[in-house]
């Protein structure tokens, strides 16, 4: 169990953590995550598991549209013309993060975990995420989780972003 998350998250969602970190570590794939609607809570998680944490290379928490830019290099045009929940800068996102770390693959999530903020006309719970390892194709996946408040919305992303790794590491 995750030590200092246990109390916080299903401990299904910790076990999911745990059996992600060992195929990593098993594929000796180090992992960097771009977390925007989940403040950070992928990279607490993954690096919340004793024996595997290491597989854990680094996370960039960029909750806003300038940090997106200044920390994975996304073009501040792009970000504006199609949106900071978009398919597009979520792929811009995981390749940010894979060309700003050692990791050899990469997830990103960026969404609306609650309402959206004022002059927002984003859908609550719609959540981007793209996930590519390195030498491999990127995958993007829209998930519309629906009005479950930030934490439900929260916990969703990080099922399918573990799904979504688990995956591009080989079932």
């Amino acid at each position: 169990m995750a030590e200092t998350l246990g109390p916080a998250l299903p401990h299904e969602l910790q076990e999911h953590a745990r059996r992600v970190l060992r195929k990593a570590c098993d594929c000796e794939c180090p992992i960097a995550a771009a977390e925007s609607c989940t403040g950070g809570l992928l990279s607490a998680l993954l690096t919340d598991i004793p024996g595997c944490s290491h597989m854990f290379e680094r996370g960039f928490v960029v909750y806003s549209d300038q940090a997106k830019c200044d920390l994975l290099g996304l073009e501040r045009a792009m970000v504006e013309d199609c949106g900071a929940v978009s398919r597009e800068v979520a792929i811009a996102m995981a390749k940010g993060a894979l060309a700003r770390s050692d990791a050899g693959l990469s997830i990103s999530i960026t969404g609306y975990a609650g309402p959206p903020g004022e002059g927002d006309d984003g859908e609550e719970g719609l959540v981007h995420f793209a996930c590519s390892r390195k030498g491999n194709a990127m995958s993007h996946r829209e998930c519309h989780f629906g009005k479950r408040g930030r934490q439900g919305v929260r916990i969703a992303a990080l099922e399918v972003a573990l799904d979504l790794i688990e995956q591009e590491l080989g079932e």
